[in-house]
């Protein structure tokens, strides 16, 4: 167990509004905790105005931490150092201190690409992916899909425009990214797997994101990155279907981890985070 915080303690803090839904102080702290490391981890509610202020102290002060909505995108204009996940994506979902100047990460894609992997047993190369959404999540989505090889993504968003431009943000040669005018126009389609990075799924009486049993495309297995107690709605529809299907948790687990490795130089105790979120 970890002693008593001292002078010495550093911070680390989740930055949002709001933040007290979040699952991340529970895992972080235990990952704290298991490895004797004296830190701790905080959530702080702030406005878009305080966050730039905010961020830079904790990280001067020889902390870190994790944006969460709506700030990723003031975050990717705070940082001094941007990685290349946090140019494409135009968002910044971590951030520390290393040589002198604040460095910031999009360890939301990393999240994906070990929840995809997770959920399909394998890796993507190959896939063809429906992703439900065209916001942030779905923007770390692509990223993390592209560069795993997969054959096609189609997206399916209520504005067919903002779609349009998350797919010409990341279309390049060996990319297929195609946007789809509504769920009946996929009727003929299968896919390997389906991506829910929209919010439904976050109330109790949300509509599916895509219903298991309505005319639509075939698919093989859906990832909802939206969690809940007992997972969504959505997975429990798939389920039923008889599709593989897991809810957000693996994804926040993976993305506190690779956050976990910025800061600290070390693997992470996942075993320790996942009994942390039960």
């Amino acid at each position: 167990m970890n002693p008593a915080p001292t002078a010495a303690t550093r911070l680390f803090a989740l930055l949002g509004d709001p933040v007290s839904h979040s699952l991340s102080p529970r895992f972080q702290n235990a990952a704290l905790r298991a490895l004797g490391l004296d830190a701790v981890y905080v959530a702080l509610r702030c406005s878009a105005d305080d966050l730039p202020g905010l961020l830079r102290g904790i990280a001067r002060a020889g902390g870190g931490g994790n944006v969460t909505v709506p700030h990723k995108a003031v975050a990717a204009a705070t940082v001094d150092h941007a990685s290349d996940a946090v140019v494409r994506t135009g968002a910044c979902n971590a951030f520390w201190l290393e040589g002198g100047a604040i460095h910031g990460d999009n360890t939301d894609v990393a999240g994906v690409r070990e929840a995809v992997r997770a959920l399909l047993g394998r890796d993507p190369a190959g896939a063809r992916v429906l992703l439900l959404g065209a916001g942030g999540a779905a923007s770390a989505a692509v990223c993390a899909l592209a560069d795993a090889g997969v054959e096609r993504i189609v997206l399916l968003n209520r504005t067919a425009e903002r779609a349009e431009a998350l797919a010409e943000r990341f279309r390049a040669p060996g990319v297929r990214i195609d946007v789809a005018a509504s769920v009946d126009a996929l009727a003929d389609d299968r896919f390997d797997l389906a991506i829910n990075s929209t919010s439904l799924g976050l109330k109790p009486a949300d509509p599916l994101p895509l219903h298991a049993d309505a005319p639509g495309p075939e698919i093989g297995a859906a990832l909802d990155l939206v969690y809940a107690a007992g997972e969504t709605r959505w997975v429990h529809a798939m389920r039923a279907r008889g599709l593989p299907a897991a809810d957000g948790k693996e994804m926040l687990i993976q993305q506190g981890a690779a956050a976990f490795r910025r800061w600290w130089g070390m693997e992470p105790p996942l075993d320790v985070m996942r009994a942390a979120m039960k």
